[in-house]
């Protein structure tokens, strides 16, 4: 990766205070924790409803990528990206932006396949299995070190998963069948191991093609694979011939149709503020932290999903939470140890160029 984009951003960082610092991090971690946990919720709430339609609820996770726009308008032009020798072409840039964007179609679809045939703590317990697929992709495409408790992360989230795997008891959503259940199943198991592979490739992306990851980099990555994937989602709910039940399924909503339209609306603009979320933790902090907190919070969904929906938790599934925290508690423990040694080398880099500033905060580096 350049140290062009790391640089700049540590710099301007430098201008914040320690606190103004810390509050940008916690508002932006609750960004991401309360986005993806309520859209989470109101996705199981749209099936649960009499919503049915998989295309629209993959639509829903990307449609309101335009919300975006907003912060990539307030950014300083001063910060903004500038074309360099370096740039891609934009030609190149297309063909990255439409790869990318048609793998985060297709995971979308399996997210919300997985979403209609199990309850919402059973989907998130599965997904917690996104850390563990992290660390292999990370390892073969991202060069991060595979350390003994980072393998203790992958083997606890794997156990975890298999015992959601074999859990006959109250797995899928209500009147789903056990064949649907394994396939919601392995539906959500494999749409977590192509988002890692997804942010492992967004990261290899930034280092070999764009060469930087500047605040208005990475938004536009998000806009532009958000767009991509918005169409695919059109183009697959008007080729499946789902579009032709959506005036019949608002007319039957439980909640009325008002609160059909709402329960898509605020869908999107949660997912859209997840998705700020993670840019702005990439930006303060690093792409591997934003991640790890995007990844510790589907922790919190289960929870949440027991007080709304009253999801059953028996003690299979108390044990599977139980190691899925265990599993973050290591993943994060590595991090931290990654980013205190990180700290160490930059202090001393900055001692040998007689500079005066130590980084009170964690800098960016290659992996996620």
């Amino acid at each position: 990766m350049s140290d062009d984009g790391p640089l700049a951003n540590e710099l301007h960082l430098l201008k914040l205070g320690r606190w103004h610092w810390w509050i940008l991090v916690i508002v932006n971690i609750f960004f991401l924790l309360a986005g993806q946990a309520s859209a989470v919720l109101l996705g199981r709430f749209y099936y649960d409803q009499g919503g049915n339609s998989k295309w629209l609820a993959t639509l829903v996770q990307t449609a309101a990528f335009p919300i975006l726009f907003i912060p990539l308008f307030l950014i300083p032009s001063s910060q903004k990206a500038s074309a360099s020798p370096s740039t891609p072409s934009f030609r190149v840039l297309a063909l990255l932006y439409f790869f990318l964007g048609m793998l985060l179609a297709g995971d979308n679809w399996l997210y919300s396949t997985g979403l209609l045939y199990l309850t919402a703590s059973t989907y998130s317990l599965i997904c917690a299995t996104q850390l563990a697929f992290n660390a292999v992709f990370s390892y073969y495409l991202n060069s991060q070190k595979f350390t003994a408790l980072i393998l203790n992360s992958v083997v606890v989230l794997s156990l975890s998963a298999a015992l959601i795997a074999v859990n006959d008891d109250s797995g899928g959503a209500s009147g789903v069948s056990k064949g649907k259940y394994i396939l919601g199943f392995f539906c959500t198991l494999g749409a977590s191991a192509i988002y890692s592979l997804l942010l492992s490739l967004m990261q290899v992306s930034f280092q070999k093609v764009l060469k930087k990851e500047t605040f208005s980099v990475v938004l536009e990555m998000q806009i532009y694979t958000a767009l991509v994937a918005s169409c695919v989602s059109v183009l697959g709910l008007f080729a499946s011939g789902e579009w032709k039940t959506l005036h019949e399924e608002m007319e039957t909503f439980g909640e009325g149709r008002a609160s059909y339209v709402l329960t898509l609306v605020f869908t999107a603009v949660c997912w859209q503020v997840c998705s700020v979320g993670v840019v702005g933790l990439i930006f303060i902090v690093s792409s591997l932290f934003s991640n790890v907190i995007s990844t510790v919070g589907l922790a919190v969904t289960p929870i949440a999903s027991v007080i709304v929906f009253h999801d059953k938790m028996n003690g299979v599934k108390v044990i599977a939470m139980l190691l899925a925290l265990w599993g973050f508690a290591s993943y994060i423990y590595q991090n931290y140890l990654d980013d205190s040694k990180a700290r160490r080398l930059q202090c001393d880099v900055d001692e040998t160029r007689n500079e005066s500033v130590c980084y009170s905060f964690p800098v960016d580096r290659v992996g996620i």
